[in-house]
């Protein structure tokens, strides 16, 4: 299990005392690691899984699909479904939904990984926020060191999975990005008028600024913009949602 995250700890160093300096105070303890939050575990992550995270309705509809010879993508897999998926010969599970410890799906999601002998990798990425710079350099270095296949999802295999299934299909197998953005789609659940809508709203932008400086829009010039144009507080400012929209994703769907 591999987890992605930004993790910062200091620690002060008190120089040494030395002949005849004025007694110190005793050098304040080595800072503690944070404490993971308890796994919930028995019977209870089954009963948060199926009720608190909507695992019911994936048991009926999965959202899987396969869209490239070495990519799946879908919603949060049960562990039936982490079995099927080895069955397919999947060897690298990548959760978007980052490591849960206090949920129910991800906890039964990481004991079938370990029984079927696949490999979860942990990677959050937000669904009605800006991306994230680092997020989309990371990526490039996960679907590269990956086992393939490989299966992504996220919540409801919507969003998240169709924004990072877009920038996998564009920057790791190059398929033109006009092309790719059919993976965010109303077939797999995307609403591009609610919050979400920002995921395409990012692409678009992109887009945009290439054509109007005539640039061809490869992968090469689209980590060039990332890195020197793409500013998201200002980007965010650009988009607008549509309230029925987000009542919809929001309050009737509850995604994430």
């Amino acid at each position: 299990m591999t987890d992605y995250r930004l993790e910062a700890v200091t620690v002060d160093q008190i120089p040494a005392a030395g002949p005849g300096a004025p007694p110190t105070s005793p050098p304040p303890a080595a800072p503690q690691a944070p404490v993971p939050p308890t796994r919930i575990g028995g019977v209870r992550r089954y009963v948060n899984s199926f009720f608190k995270d909507h695992a019911f309705i994936r048991m009926i509809y999965k959202n899987m699909f396969k869209i490239s010879p070495r990519l799946y993508r879908s919603s949060q897999p049960t562990p039936r479904h982490v079995a099927q998926a080895a069955r397919l010969g999947v060897r690298t599970i990548i959760n978007l939904r980052g490591r849960r410890d206090n949920c129910g799906s991800w906890v039964l999601e990481d004991e079938a990984c370990a029984r079927h002998g696949v490999t979860l990798v942990n990677f959050a990425v937000n669904s009605r926020d800006a991306p994230k710079k680092h997020i989309l350099h990371q990526a490039r270095e996960i679907w590269r060191d990956a086992q393939y296949p490989v299966l992504m999802h996220c919540k409801a295999g919507s969003d998240r999975v169709g924004f990072m299934s877009v920038l996998y299909l564009f920057v790791h197998e190059g398929v033109p990005l006009r092309t790719a953005l059919g993976q965010l789609s109303p077939k797999y659940g995307h609403l591009r008028h609610a919050k979400t809508g920002i995921l395409d709203h990012f692409f678009e932008t992109f887009l945009a600024y290439a054509k109007d400086r005539d640039i061809e829009p490869g992968v090469d010039a689209f980590y060039r913009w990332v890195d020197d144009v793409y500013d998201p507080p200002a980007f965010k400012k650009t988009f607008m949602t549509r309230w029925w929209a987000s009542v919809l994703a929001d309050k009737v769907l509850r995604r994430e």
